[in-house]
């Protein structure tokens, strides 16, 4: 599986988990896998120039490289999605203990 997926599941756990998620985590969630997926987007075959979206050359040394940076600064936003979301469970989870993740 792609990262990518990877961090979209997230929003999709999310949602899964409504109404007890709370917004903010929806809604931080959301805009990380809109964000991934907009630069899956750019760094596909598609010219999305004229809708504002710079391609990202992935068949490039610096495209590839600009590629693996965001990859690696989305990642480290996931990660406190990921612990808010396991909290998440934990707390619904039938004799969860209710306690955070760390």
């Amino acid at each position: 599986m792609r990262p990518e997926h990877l961090w979209s599941d997230l929003y999709k756990w999310a949602y899964k988990l409504l109404p007890a998620t709370p917004s903010s985590l929806l809604g931080d969630c959301f805009a990380l896998a809109a964000e991934v997926r907009e630069l899956d987007m750019r760094a596909s075959p598609y010219d999305l120039a004229t809708h504002g979206y710079e391609p990202v050359a992935i068949e490039t040394p610096a495209g590839r490289a600009e590629y693996a940076r965001a990859q690696a600064g989305f990642a480290d936003r996931a990660a406190p999605l990921r612990t808010r979301l396991l909290d998440l469970c934990e707390r619904l989870a039938p004799g969860g203990s209710g306690k955070p993740h760390s």
